[in-house]
């Protein structure tokens, strides 16, 4: 089984996956900047792990919605 690692890029921390799952979950962002941004034609990324995720969202004006889910993956 292939191993890989995955680091926070807000606190560093590694997370830990097999095969091309986590070891624990984790945010993974994409986003294509287009036209009318100062960064057009440019691609971001990033992941957060849970912690630093709850960190940043607890500073959000509008707090994120929430749904519950019936069946998990």
């Amino acid at each position: 089984m292939k191993k890989y690692s995955v680091f926070c890029n807000m606190c560093g921390k590694e997370i830990k996956t097999e095969a091309g799952r986590d070891g624990e979950d984790v945010l993974s962002v994409e986003k294509a900047w287009g036209y009318f941004s100062e960064k057009d034609g440019e691609l971001h990324s990033f992941d957060l792990c849970e912690k630093c995720y709850d960190r940043l969202t607890a500073q959000f004006k509008i707090p994120v919605t929430v749904k519950e889910q019936s069946e998990l993956l």
